[in-house]
């Protein structure tokens, strides 16, 4: 059996290095907001091309603590509007309500799944404030004409980079794109940790120091509290594990380009709908995604053929029970990606055999 992904293959490589790390750790006795996380922060930073990375316990918590700063700065209040796209995973959505402002929903490109940049336009109004672009299986979702509406009308663009860790736009990676970004070091990442953990990235110094405050009780100095914040902060054991972890991101990523290269080149059969690529550094390949039209019979077949696989995602958000107000609006392109997108294995742990085994069983659905 092919599994889609299996955590332990991630690691095994790094193993000797992981546990050195940790054992740093360990024998330091420092274990919240240590030098491990001053460290990475700083190797984050750099990598990313800003100014300033902060550490927080998760990717939903990095988007949350920025749309959080942003109301504490006076730039978003209760009510106002966030662009989203509606095919995005929940968390995406997630963080604005739980800020108190309201999401909108905006419909993909059927071509690259991402954000359909020339929706944007009709959907602001004077309560929007960001577009929250989501860079969806690892792809660069960002262009000039996102950026000319953002200035236009004035919004922020916050990045929700959980899947595309070293993805890049003309040069520039994700992370510094928008005004400020959120990822997520989930083990199944490009930059997967042990656990959760997440970071934020911007250049800006102001929404920085307030969410370093957020994440920490409100706190810069212990017992003196600026703000209601939260306890959301990346440990020293996770910091040590994405230290070691992000010398390899770059190989890592590129093995998974080469992964999709195979895919895009060997599968030739026409009852499977290909992902699209026009910029091999714009997109790491977090997911490697397939349209069929009859997902099931697919699916049975190739666990039958001994290939595991993966739906991302089955639901979209405006179906589920969590937005029940928003169950009976339609948004078609959203719906036909979700009843029939899935995941064949990808990741840089995968064998060229069992890629060459994969192609060989598609091309005979």
């Amino acid at each position: 059996m092919i599994k889609f992904l299996d955590f332990k293959d991630l690691n095994i490589l790094h193993k000797e290095e992981l546990i050195s790390s940790i054992s740093s750790v360990i024998d330091s006795g420092r274990y919240i907001l240590g030098p491990k996380v001053e460290a990475f922060e700083a190797a984050f930073s750099k990598y990313c091309g800003v100014r300033e990375a902060i550490g927080v316990g998760n990717g939903l918590d990095a988007l949350i603590l920025i749309m959080r700063a942003y109301k504490e700065l006076g730039f978003f209040s209760d009510g106002d509007e966030i662009l989203v796209p509606a095919n995005t995973y929940i968390a995406s959505i997630l963080s604005i309500v739980e800020n108190n402002l309201k999401p909108v929903l905006i419909e993909p490109d059927m071509d690259t799944y991402n954000m359909d940049v020339n929706l944007l336009e009709k959907s602001i109004t004077k309560k929007t404030r960001a577009i929250l672009t989501v860079h969806l299986y690892g792809r660069v979702s960002y262009s000039e004409k996102m950026r000319s509406i953002a200035r236009k009308h004035g919004l922020k663009i916050i990045e929700d980079c959980a899947q595309a860790h070293g993805a890049a736009w003309k040069g520039k990676k994700v992370g510094s794109l928008g005004d400020a970004a959120g990822f997520s070091f989930y083990p199944s990442k490009p930059l997967g940790s042990l656990g959760d953990a997440g970071a934020v990235t911007t250049n800006d110094v102001k929404l920085a120091k307030a969410i370093r405050a957020l994440r920490n009780y409100g706190s810069h100095e212990k017992y003196h509290n600026i703000y209601r914040g939260i306890n959301s902060r990346l440990d020293e054991l996770q910091a040590a594990i994405l230290l070691v972890k992000l010398k390899h991101l770059e190989g890592d990523n590129d093995r998974r380009r080469s992964v999709a290269l195979a895919y895009l080149r060997g599968i030739v059969n026409d009852k499977l709908i290909m992902p699209q690529i026009e910029d091999d550094k714009s997109h790491v390949w977090h997911l490697f995604t397939v349209r069929t039209k009859n997902r099931n019979k697919f699916q049975r077949y190739m666990l039958d053929n001994g290939v595991e696989t993966v739906i991302h995602y089955p639901i979209p958000p405006h179906r589920q029970p969590a937005f029940i107000e928003w169950n009976k609006r339609n948004y078609p392109i959203t719906e036909e990606i979700h009843n029939t997108i899935v995941s064949l294995p990808l990741h840089s742990a995968i064998t060229n055999k069992e890629v060459g085994q994969i192609i060989k069983i598609c091309n005979a659905y």
